[in-house]
């Protein structure tokens, strides 16, 4: 029984990147053989076990055949006479195919085990799949394009730009689960360059499937992506923020209806349909002269009365763009400003238990504020 560190781990230290989890594979040996050393059984698909001291996964080296439909559409084989090539060749990027020996005190030992020529490709910055096989798995596809996110300096080899499209053309795109296509997608928009994930999508033909129509037709204007890329470069990497400006030039109808099928986190949704319609409202204004009836409609959208620092959030990402969100701010603490007693106060006794008389007066109280700061 020999165990190896395999996969990203071997890459990011080869790219001296910091290596925040470990695969290893174990060769030789066998599920019994696993148990009888202290080793605890997970996996469901196939034999993976927790480490007795470190809780770390360790999974019997295996092959596997494609059954069905999907990337969950395989039968996996482990078995002690299964090789770490054959291990190695399942995987699907050259780079992702090397291993190193560890040894009994868990350290890595000997050569770096390269059948594939993944430092090859390393060198030469190109991704490029290990076999044939991998177009049978359509989550590769989107791997693919998160990779070249995350490592922009990177191209798709011509023959692996060939086998993604293929695995657009077979149709298995639609077997993904809502859940594995956002947790794809969301790691893509943090990644260095999202724009490079976009571009694989586009140039696969997959962005029809993975994106709404109406960003899938605006990445396709260099005018616009150039755009999005200079976005990017003046905001950070959080998710809700890079959704955000991704999405910005959207209906938030649009943005509902595609956040509903990728399963996108609430809170994102709304962050993003929000900015959204803040930007329709800042398109709307003439020479820059906001209507306060329109920002108050904006601001309890946002509800920037229960929840004041997304208010903040979504201004000051705007201004980052460039935005002219300048008199909005001012409006929105002027309204927030606002002292509750005494608005409170100036509805009749006998009304104060009415919620929509104390509603409306604080409806009059808060388009003054707002009124005032747009005209000073």
């Amino acid at each position: 029984m020999k165990i190896y560190a395999v996969g990203g781990a071997i890459r990011d230290t080869l790219m001296s990147l910091p290596v925040h989890d470990i695969d290893y594979v174990v060769v030789g040996s066998s599920v019994e053989e696993m148990v009888a050393k202290g080793f605890r059984p997970v996996g469901k698909d196939f034999p993976v076990f927790l480490h007795p001291d470190t809780q770390a996964e360790y999974a019997l080296a295996r092959t596997e055949r494609k059954t069905g439909k999907g990337y969950k559409g395989f039968h996996f084989y482990a078995d002690p006479s299964v090789t770490l090539e054959q291990d190695l060749e399942r995987r699907d990027l050259t780079i992702n195919a090397m291993a190193q020996e560890v040894g009994l005190d868990g350290t890595w030992i000997g050569p770096i085990l390269d059948p594939y020529n993944g430092q090859e490709d390393l060198a030469a910055k190109v991704f490029r799949h290990v076999s044939d096989a991998f177009a049978e798995d359509p989550l590769r596809l989107l791997r693919i394009a998160r990779f070249a996110a995350r490592f922009p300096e990177f191209s798709v080899a011509d023959e692996t730009m060939i086998a993604l499209k293929a695995i657009v053309q077979s149709g298995e795109l639609a077997a993904l689960s809502a859940e594995r296509i956002w947790q794809e997608l969301a790691r893509g928009m943090t990644a260095a360059k999202p724009m490079h994930m976009f571009q694989v999508l586009l140039n696969t033909g997959a962005a029809k499937t993975f994106l709404p129509a109406t960003l899938t037709n605006q990445l396709a204007q260099e005018v616009f992506r150039e755009e999005l890329i200079s976005h990017y470069e003046l905001v950070g990497n959080y998710l809700e923020e890079r959704c955000a400006v991704t999405l910005m030039r959207l209906p938030s109808s649009e943005i509902r209806s595609w956040a509903d099928c990728v399963r996108m986190p609430t809170e994102v949704r709304d962050f993003s349909e929000i900015f959204s319609e803040l930007n329709t409202l800042i398109l709307k204004t003439t020479e820059g002269k906001f209507q306060a009836v329109d920002v108050l409609a904006w601001f309890n959208r946002a509800d920037v009365w229960r929840k004041p620092d997304r208010g903040q959030a979504l201004l000051r990402l705007a201004e980052q763009l460039g935005l002219p969100v300048s008199t909005l701010i001012q409006s929105m603490r002027n309204a927030q400003a606002i002292n509750t007693a005494e608005i409170i106060a100036t509805v009749a006794a006998e009304d104060r238990s009415n919620g929509d008389r104390i509603g409306s007066a604080f409806w009059a109280a808060r388009l003054a504020a707002i009124s005032a700061a747009l005209q000073s």
